[in-house]
């Protein structure tokens, strides 16, 4: 599950789709609504349509019970998805996991004129260092995601979580991933801290290590 803009041509998801070809596992990656190869205005996306967009992929498209890989953005959508359909669930592996971030993250980052522009206009475009053009985000999105907001009491997950965050995070900050930890209920749960490692945690070693932790999970 990807992140906020992001699409399933990515190379954490291409990385993904050869190494379980390479094991024979199967394996889905898809793109959310407004994202990528699929259709829809990505104005109107939300946190809860993205979540109905996983929560459909599982349904429709797996068999038996999932490991869920969420980076960024996708470790909120990923939680949402294992909290809909948790006897579905086998594992999950966060990659900066952005939970709440409409909440946590996002108006932190406003300047008191940017907040007016969202509230007159609906929507503003913010620069960022993953696109030239800069991201669009909308008062809807921040509205919607007020409604699936996971920090703040006990997330009643039971299965194995593996969350890989780097350091020098500059988007999302990495003890956000420390509070999702103490938030799960499951008690088998690994926070492993990238010294060096940036948001998107791609570099060749990044991928062989999350190989590494997919081998464990699937080996249990």
């Amino acid at each position: 599950m990807g992140g906020f803009r992001s699409d399933m041509t990515g190379t954490k998801a291409l990385f993904l789709e050869d190494y379980c070809r390479r094991r024979g596992r199967e394996y889905v990656r898809f793109d959310y609504f407004g994202h990528g190869a699929s259709s829809g205005d990505f104005a109107r996306g939300t946190i809860g349509r993205w979540r109905e967009d996983a929560i459909a992929v599982i349904d429709s498209l797996t068999e038996g019970p999932q490991i869920l890989v969420g980076s960024s953005m996708g470790g909120w959508i990923m939680l949402l998805a294992a909290l809909a359909r948790p006897q579905r669930i086998a594992a999950l592996v966060g990659i900066a996991p952005a939970l709440d971030f409409t909440e946590e993250l996002l108006p932190k980052r406003l300047t008191p004129e940017q907040r007016q522009e969202i509230e007159d206009t609906g929507a503003i475009v913010l620069p960022s260092d993953y696109d030239p053009a800069g991201y669009l985000y909308t008062r809807v999105l921040i509205e919607d995601g007020r409604q699936h907001l996971l920090l703040g009491r006990p997330i009643p997950l039971d299965v194995p979580v593996r969350l890989l965050h780097g350091f020098d995070d500059a988007s999302v900050p990495w003890q956000l991933s420390l509070r999702l930890a103490e938030h799960l209920r499951s008690r088998d749960v690994v926070v492993m801290l990238v010294k060096g490692g940036d948001h998107r945690l791609s570099s060749d070693t990044d991928l062989a290590r999350l190989a590494q932790i997919l081998d464990a999970l699937l080996a249990g």
